[in-house]
């Protein structure tokens, strides 16, 4: 009879085991947890840079840098891309701002000249906009998107430009091939993402700066407009 009583409790205690490591587990999900506090410590965020570096194919590769200032109504975007495809190669650069709703690009003495064709006027209000919603921007990693259909799991402690984080391995189910297999490396103290690589793209962006003035030589003309529209207001 006590070796009929002992197994029923050995048994239980494994079932009450299992049952705590399924909680731990699936539970509310450590993993949706941790990127709910980096969506809401995004809401917060008014000045970061984007690092981009992707190699899509094997002649392509392509380098880029975005700078975002919320209080200025300001992007500034860097790109530099290089394409060594067999009877077709170039390579190319764009160096863009826009400031105050204005666009301007940047010309070979260095000056900036308005842009003929301006599209990309309200990115900042979109782009800030955004971010203190809670919803997904193109620039900073798909936070809301990865909580409600990516597979989180757990990855080791690392440093990225100098920061203390936590890399995160994300499956996207639906994602671009059908399963989509990313990281997002999320800042032990503030929560905030500072790397990310989708393998599809061959990418890795890094984010550095974030509420930290962005230092960038603005056009003349865009401060006369910002000041008149400053005055009229």
């Amino acid at each position: 009879m006590d070796r009929y009583w002992f197994g029923i409790a050995a048994r239980l205690l494994v079932g009450v085991a299992v049952v705590a490591w399924a909680a731990s587990y699936l539970g509310t999900g450590s993993g949706e947890k941790e990127f709910q506090k980096t969506l809401d410590a995004m809401k917060q965020v008014h000045t970061f840079r984007v690092a981009f570096t992707s190699t899509p194919g094997a002649d392509i590769h392509n380098e880029t840098l975005w700078e975002i200032d919320c209080g200025r109504n300001l992007v500034h975007h860097q790109m530099h891309v290089v394409n060594s495809t067999t009877g077709a190669p170039y390579e190319r650069d764009d160096d863009q701002l826009t400031v105050g709703g204005r666009e301007f690009s940047r010309q070979p003495d260095g000056s900036w000249a308005p842009d003929r064709y301006a599209y990309k006027g309200g990115m900042a209000k979109m782009v800030c906009g955004n971010l203190a919603q809670g919803a997904d921007t193109n620039l900073l990693p798909q936070i809301a998107t990865m909580i409600k259909r990516g597979i989180l799991q757990k990855g080791d402690k690392k440093t990225v430009n100098g920061v203390r984080c936590r890399e995160w391995q994300v499956t996207m189910k639906g994602g671009y091939t059908g399963l989509e297999h990313d990281t997002v490396c999320l800042g032990l103290d503030d929560h905030l993402p500072y790397e990310m690589t989708v393998d599809y793209q061959n990418s890795r962006s890094s984010f550095s700066d974030y509420n930290t003035p962005i230092q960038i030589d603005v056009p003349e003309a865009a401060l006369q407009a910002a000041s008149s529209n400053n005055t009229s207001n």
